[in-house]
């Protein structure tokens, strides 16, 4: 088994002054990560059917070894979800730290290696949700761990949350915690996944922390005309129709809207970036730019363009049955994900006026996420995290990011909790390389996961223990 190099250890150990007190040996806790990793790694709990109260009773097991007690909550006996808590003296409010158990499905034949193998090649671990989501998983595990190893005194509770379905079904998850379960995981903060740490050149230049996602809204367009024989046209074909529905709606730029989050942000970048790059992220708002930098986006920087807007993208059509008959019925699927205070029937009814064809009905998908504000940056919890990457990461500048993506923090937000996505520490080229979250060939570096442990715990001492 690789060991991450003694120096890098010594350092890590050192650099955070809140945890001082505690002579972590990082050495011990890196092998005892992994091997939680790999052990998690190999339980498929695939999405569906999920199965994830294995994975929920191998972290009960793991947390009574030590003493610690677990709780399970299901509204399916097969899709658990775990809460253990470590408690402070109540002078402050809780933390919640989260992390799914669940993991997207594998196209086996497109993997180099097992997906559920949780092979450890070159100092990574390779394995379906070695990124998404049992990384966070397993440094909320260590975490509780080390809290309960050490004593540690604290002025909140800490509670760990491993919940079911994110990947695409939080009603057995989230949901069902927070509308059965609030009592048990109300907190004031909340730490969870969709954060990254940027690395270059062994250097990290960029800590991502979560504060906002864009909102899951989908919707089918359903076109209708006269079915008939493919060898008279029509001019009411639904195929046509749809078609033509489909290319007005792929070409439509949505109308840029900046929120607390991507303001920050791009405030922040244009001090990072040098030359044409900082000249986009310091003007994206200013009208006489706008259009050009857009363009830009639009044709380069698929992300920026992404978090500037609500974004519209047509991905499934499905339309016929055999090749010489024109079918009465054609559907296509948009993958719609809006901005968290987007107007959504208001949304629905510009999409319509873009198509503008009322042959052409637009069907919402059920909404299955709420929306809510950014968690805020001026609060002590970001103030915290801003302090540990400094600390762990001198050279770094520490960014709010708006995930594209969804996740299960939707629901913590909207009961008022602050929350906030941490994540793995990878270099851009990793970042979009065949070695993603829900990529063939997924991974995470064994140093990647210590670190993530290490800022969690130092995060955790930081703002919770008692002084």
């Amino acid at each position: 088994m690789r060991r991450i190099p003694i120096m890098l250890l010594m350092l890590a150990a050192t650099s955070v002054p809140a945890a001082d007190e505690y002579l972590v040996e990082w050495g011990e806790v890196a092998d005892e990560s992994i091997r939680f990793m790999v052990d998690l790694i190999k339980i498929d709990s695939s999405n569906p059917p999920g199965n994830e109260t294995i994975v929920a009773n191998y972290l009960h097991d793991a947390l009574a070894t030590e003493g610690i007690r677990s709780d399970r909550y299901a509204l399916d006996p097969d899709r658990a979800n775990l809460v253990a808590k470590h408690r402070g003296n109540g002078s402050k409010r809780p933390i919640l730290i989260m992390g799914h158990t669940d993991v997207v499905g594998v196209q086996r034949d497109q993997w180099s290696v097992d997906p559920f193998a949780a092979v450890q090649k070159d100092g990574y671990i390779y394995g379906r949700g070695s990124l998404d989501d049992k990384d966070n998983v397993t440094a909320g595990l260590m975490v509780m761990l080390l809290l309960k190893r050490f004593e540690v005194p604290l002025d909140r509770d800490i509670i760990f949350l491993a919940e079911s379905g994110e990947e695409g079904t939080p009603q057995v998850g989230v949901t069902f915690m927070v509308e059965n379960h609030w009592d048990v995981i109300a907190a004031e903060f909340c730490l969870a996944e969709g954060g990254y740490v940027r690395e270059q050149d062994d250097e990290v230049e960029v800590v991502g922390i979560q504060t906002t996602e864009k909102m899951p809204r989908r919707a089918n367009l359903v076109a209708r005309g006269t079915a008939g024989h493919g060898s008279r046209p029509r001019v009411d074909n639904a195929v046509t129709i749809l078609a033509s529905a489909v290319a007005r709606v792929g070409v439509w730029q949505t109308p840029l809207r900046l929120n607390g989050t991507t303001s920050a942000y791009f405030e922040r970048m244009a001090t990072l970036a040098e030359g044409e790059a900082a000249f986009r992220y310091g003007n994206i708002a200013d009208p006489a730019h706008q259009d050009s930098i857009q363009d830009y986006f639009r044709n380069n920087d698929p992300y920026h363009y992404s978090v500037l807007r609500t974004s519209v993208v047509p991905t499934i059509m499905k339309a016929g049955f055999r090749k010489n008959v024109i079918p009465s019925e054609a559907r296509a699927t948009l993958d719609i994900r809006m901005l968290p205070d987007e107007d959504v029937e208001g949304f629905y009814g510009e999409l319509a006026k873009v198509i503008g064809d009322p042959r052409v009905e637009i069907v919402p998908e059920e909404i299955y996420r709420p929306g809510a504000p950014p968690s805020e940056i001026d609060n002590e919890m970001f103030q915290t995290l801003e302090k540990v990457s400094k600390q762990m990461y001198p050279e770094s500048t520490t960014l709010p990011v708006m995930s594209t993506g969804a996740t299960d923090m939707a629901q913590i937000r909207a009961k008022g909790t602050q929350a906030y996505g941490l994540g793995p520490m990878r270099t851009l080229e990793e970042m979009n390389s065949r070695f993603g979250a829900h990529s063939d060939d997924e991974r995470i570096s064994e140093e990647s996961l210590l670190k993530m442990v290490q800022f969690l715990w130092y995060t955790i001492l930081e703002i919770a223990a008692t002084r």
